[in-house]
């Protein structure tokens, strides 16, 4: 089983996935006041497809919603994606 570890890299303002040691995937974020927007999402092309991206969204979702007041614009596709997915989680959103 591969060894996943998700963190939030406050210093570069992304979360950031690795897998085996490898980043496979980042999600930029720019927070303003009371907003985090998500502009910015990549997976490694060899590891795109696999879920990676969907796993560090959540865990970022999760993250936003349990440990601040913020609520999230989605400035990102995937993001936005993941949203309309998810439309239980859609009161963390706002413009």
């Amino acid at each position: 089983m591969a060894d996943v570890v998700i963190e939030n890299q406050t210093d570069a303002s992304r979360y950031a996935l690795s897998v085996d040691g490898e980043l496979v995937s980042v999600l930029d974020y720019r927070v303003l006041d009371a907003q985090i927007s998500f502009p910015h999402t990549f997976t490694k092309p060899h590891r795109r497809g696999q879920g990676w991206a969907e796993k560090l969204v959540e865990f970022a979702i999760d993250d936003v919603e349990q440990n601040s007041a913020r609520r999230v614009v989605p400035m990102c596709w995937y993001v936005a994606e993941w949203f309309d997915a998810h439309p239980e989680r859609a009161g963390l959103l706002t413009r």
